[in-house]
This record gives structure tokens, sequence and C-alpha cells, in this order.
């Protein structure tokens, strides 16, 4: 299945597993991907992440996600996608 949206669908992923409570999460490579994550992780809104160019044919991006010490609430509390490619 073809993704038409990959920043959409990293940033879904991203929701998803913060919704149900994971510590980690998997997404697919790109450049595009890579650098979203480094931006994300430099300011503070995941714990820690991991660029795996051996996994598949394009690799993956493990993403540590950063949830709150004392109240367990994730770090990222909404995110989503100003515009969307349908819409321009």
């Amino acid at each position: 299945m073809a993704v038409t949206d990959p920043i959409a669908d990293f940033l879904t992923r991203i929701r998803n597993a913060q919704k149900a409570g994971h510590r980690t999460v998997s997404i697919p490579s790109s450049k595009l991907k890579q650098g979203i994550t480094k931006i994300l992780y430099d300011n503070g809104y995941i714990l820690k992440y991991r660029f795996d160019m051996e996994s598949g044919k394009q690799g993956m991006i493990d993403i540590a996600i950063k949830y709150d010490q004392k109240t367990k609430v994730p770090v990222i509390r909404k995110m989503g996608r100003i515009s969307k490619p349908g819409l321009r």
C-alpha cells in the first residue's frame, strides 16, 4: 500500500503509539522523516531516536516517545498537519 502523504503517516504513527501507551514506535525512513525526527529531538519532544538503515528496503526510524515523569502524559499533546496535499 502506497502512502500518499508520508508526513501525515509519520505524525499519525507517533500519535497512535502515544494513545496506546507505547514507549517506542518504528516508522519507515526517508530523508525528510529523518529531518523531522531530528527537529523533534532537538526541541525536546522525543526521548531518543535511532536510524536503522539495515532494516527493510528503505530502513526504519525507531523513536522513543517522551512522557512526563510525574503524570505519565506524553510530552507531545497535540500535533497535526497544517497544509494537506489535497487542499492546495
